[in-house]
């Protein structure tokens, strides 16, 4: 299996580039920040403090499921269907805090590892934090897909779901994560692609290019 593992900051296109390497490359796409986003919401729902959870307890109490497909993309968190969900201003506004939670992580890494080795399938895009040096840090490819702040800011202010400041959703959750994990600079081995000044196919066809060549 080829495992493609893309972090970076928020803004920097993780999901819509992973999404699209994997349909063109014929591999699975995994969202891992769907899978904090689920247990947030789950959280909130049953009014859990995250801050005192450990891994056990957090793995007794997420029952969750996600689908590697890129072209049907669902999540489902205790048999119900949540895609929609966890995209709520709520949710947006807590994930830093569960993220920022180690014994989460922990659970998190292992949960995404079993993913992507119970998928049978020929590759995987893993896209999200810590990917590159935590989670995978063996994987075939390893990209840092980053851009500049400006232009971070301003694709996301494109999708930005009402109720939720920019400021919130990028500035501050990068501040918030990059207290757990360095998500700004390449580690040894971990190639950097630099968006800035590329179109989304450029983007993409970037992200093919470093596949194949290490293929």
């Amino acid at each position: 299996m080829h495992i493609v593992a893309i972090d970076g900051p928020a803004g920097s296109g993780k999901s819509s580039v992973s999404k699209a390497s994997a349909l063109r490359l014929g591999f699975g796409y995994l969202d891992t920040g769907a899978a904090y986003r689920a247990l947030t919401l789950s959280f909130l729902e049953k009014k859990i403090d995250v801050t005192n959870l450990n891994s056990q307890e957090i793995a007794e109490q997420f029952d969750y499921a996600i689908s590697l497909d890129p072209s049907n993309f669902w999540v489902r968190a205790f048999g119900f269907d949540v895609t929609e969900a966890i995209r709520e201003p709520r949710v947006a506004q807590a994930v830093s805090l569960t993220a920022g939670n180690t014994e989460v992580r922990a659970y998190m890494k292992e949960l995404t590892r079993t993913l992507v080795s119970q998928s049978q399938l020929p590759g995987v895009v893993v896209e999200g934090r810590d990917i590159t040096t935590v989670v995978f840090p063996d994987a075939q490819t390893r990209i840092l897909l980053t851009a500049s702040e400006e232009v971070r800011l301003s694709r996301r202010s494109a999708e930005l779901p009402a109720g939720v400041s920019l400021t919130e959703m990028v500035t501050k959750r990068d501040q918030t994560d990059s207290k757990v994990v360095d998500f700004m600079t390449p580690s040894e081995g971990v190639s950097l692609l630099d968006s800035t000044e590329l179109t989304f196919e450029q983007t993409v066809d970037a992200v093919i290019h470093l596949v194949r060549e290490l293929r």
